[in-house]
């Protein structure tokens, strides 16, 4: 079965937006999805990636535009200023609990996606705190996990390691934004280009069969 490798942080809006999108893609194309968190902040400055809190203010404004626009057209709920993303001064690591927690599930031979959809979906639709371990550990609960036990193994030696795998990997493939799907080594940048990545996998098959 040909893995299918998202990268990306479980802060991004657009990973949340392209969800369903990137579900129904690996549904119809039968392929396993492989999510990879990395660290945003410490590999996209390397790869021509500029995060957010660092962008001149009209970027920042259309970026709130482009979010209006995607959460319109997709009909899934997001708040644009969300309660818990912090656009100054964040806390150490605040964003990578939660990338820990989805890399334990999949470490542990669970399909991860579930899990950081409703991740996402707390952070940019339901004001949670996703770096509060409660919220992560409720938040798997009700998804079928067992949170206190994917919480407990956030800082593990092997989930972290392949945090740390994940970043330099992204690094080597110039991956400098998020999501970002890889196929046969092409990226493909963002949820509004998912429809290209739907279309590499029909030819790759047709080219297979």
């Amino acid at each position: 079965m040909l893995e299918l490798p998202c990268f990306y942080t479980l802060s991004s809006p657009w990973a949340y937006l392209g969800g369903p999108q990137l579900q129904d893609i690996v549904r119809r194309h039968r392929v396993r999805l492989v999510l990879k968190p990395y660290d945003f902040q410490e590999v996209v400055p390397k790869t021509g990636g500029v995060p957010i809190r660092t962008r001149p203010q009209p970027r920042r404004d259309y970026h709130r535009t482009e979010l209006a626009r995607w959460s319109a057209y997709l009909g899934l709920p997001l708040n644009l200023e969300p309660k818990h993303y912090p656009m100054q001064n964040p806390a150490p690591n605040w964003n990578k609990f939660a990338g820990w927690t989805v890399i334990a599930a999949q470490q542990a031979g669970l399909d991860a996606f579930p899990l950081s959809h409703a991740i996402l979906r707390a952070l940019w639709a339901e004001e949670q705190d996703i770096a509060d371990p409660a919220v992560r550990r409720r938040i798997a609960d009700e998804n079928g996990y067992d949170g206190a036990g994917l919480v407990s193994l956030e800082t593990s030696d092997t989930v972290q390691a392949e945090y740390r795998a994940n970043g330099e990997e992204a690094e080597r493939l110039g991956v400098f934004g998020s999501p970002t799907l890889v196929i046969d080594d092409e990226l493909f940048w963002g949820q509004d280009r998912y429809g290209f990545a739907d279309r590499a996998l029909a030819l790759r098959a047709a080219a297979r069969s």
